[in-house]
């Protein structure tokens, strides 16, 4: 609460005209602000702010890419690679923004749609990650994998990840995939706990259709959110997303300042810059 009355607070010293979502406005209480649903921000605003944690801007990813809007992260998670700014920098780091001192990156999202032979059951976006997997229960299943129509492997494991640069310091980072900078057009595709020591994580380039067929039932979840439950031979067919979603970072941001402070790296020499 105490951020997000800090950049409100800072938007109206700047004389910023300033448009609430709606679940944010109910915590806000009262105020004069405009209130708009989720989606009418990607129409009303010119730069959109996300106080939460990464969780919080993977959502307005799926959500709001599309309208290519630009999105700063205010910080107040743990363990966060997207927001920037810290809750004691908001004053500072917003002025910035609005006084055109910042820098875009954009992160491309993976577009999963889940087929039941011709027919197609559904889709989403993920900004991280696309995870087919067993469910509550941890045991080992079966699938088959192709990368554009070319056959890779059956292979027996927990699932398996596929995601993007963003998502590589996120779940796939815990099973062992590769730390990707979020400037690189890869998807990387990483078995979990694969009933072989020789599977090991794939890198291909993001213009790529990567297709799973499992063998039994099965379930996928896109970004920890949205999920959707296979049947045998059902196929999940992911690729490059049409939208990206453009984060807005301070001048000055570097993607390896973020994994010295996130990731415990040191330096091995004292007052290195």
């Amino acid at each position: 609460m105490d951020s997000l009355q800090a950049v409100s607070h800072c938007l109206a010293e700047h004389g910023v005209q300033v448009v609430v979502e709606d679940a944010t406005a109910a915590m806000l209480g009262d105020s004069s602000d405009t209130v708009v649903d989720r989606q009418s921000l990607g129409v009303e605003c010119d730069l959109i702010i996300v106080v939460g944690g990464d969780g919080s801007l993977l959502g307005v990813g799926r959500d709001l890419a599309h309208s290519g809007v630009p999105v700063l992260g205010v910080n107040r998670g743990g363990l966060g690679f997207l927001a920037d700014i810290s809750p004691d920098q908001i004053a500072l780091r917003v002025a910035e923004v609005l006084a055109g001192e910042y820098v875009i990156e954009d992160h491309f999202l993976l577009d999963a749609k889940i087929h039941r032979g011709d027919q197609q059951l559904g889709a989403s976006l993920a900004l991280n990650d696309v995870v087919v997997h067993m469910g509550s229960m941890a045991r080992i299943m079966e699938f088959s994998l192709w990368v554009d129509d070319q056959f890779v492997y059956d292979q027996r494991s927990d699932g398996l990840i596929v995601a993007s640069p963003t998502g590589s310091t996120a779940y796939s980072l815990s099973a062992g995939g590769p730390i990707m900078h979020p400037g690189l057009d890869a998807i990387v595709v990483v078995p979990m706990f694969p009933h072989t020591l020789t599977s090991r994580p794939l890198v291909v380039p993001s213009s790529c259709e990567i297709r799973v067929q499992v063998a039994q039932d099965a379930e996928v979840s896109c970004d920890s959110q949205v999920d959707f439950s296979l049947k045998a031979d059902d196929q999940v067919r992911i690729g490059k997303g049409p939208h990206p979603l453009r984060l807005v970072y301070s001048l000055g941001h570097s993607f390896y300042d973020s994994c010295r402070s996130k990731l415990d790296w040191a330096s091995r020499l004292a007052g290195r810059g």
